[in-house]
């Protein structure tokens, strides 16, 4: 069967159609949500966090951490392919941009300044992402 490693690629108004105006911003249009006001920047719900564009597993519970950064903060992806990096110089710095492998949706930026065990801090914005919460725990 193909299609697990296929791009999802979509057309600019596909995308419009089926985002609100903020995740479009955001997750196809590189912006940033405000810290502290996505819905998962402090949840503690385990379970998997897929891209809200495509539906794929991103980040997981087990690697979220409390960067006091006011955005979701992952030390690792949910698997080394689930997303991709690209070098981001807006605002006049030099970033890395983590965006999800399956569809190129801009999720956030990758800092080195996170805990162990692998010291990265994965800064991403809650309205790129959708919640899955593991069986007995929906919050």
């Amino acid at each position: 069967m193909s299609g697990d490693n296929e791009k999802i690629v979509k057309s600019d108004a596909a995308w419009r159609a089926d985002l609100s105006d903020e995740e479009y911003h955001v997750a196809r249009a590189g912006g940033t949500e405000r810290a502290f006001t996505g819905a998962y920047w402090e949840t503690k719900v385990a379970g998997t966090y897929s891209c809200r564009c495509c539906g794929a597993a991103v980040f997981s519970s087990q690697d979220k951490f409390d960067s006091g950064s006011g955005w979701p903060s992952y030390t690792a992806p949910h698997s080394a392919e689930a997303v991709e990096e690209r070098e981001d110089r807006g605002h006049g710095m030099v970033r890395t941009e983590i965006i999800c492998a399956k569809c190129d949706a801009h999720l956030g930026h990758l800092f080195p300044d996170g805990p162990g065990p692998t010291g990265q801090r994965y800064c991403i914005n809650s309205v790129c992402l959708s919640l899955e919460p593991e069986k007995g725990d929906e919050g």
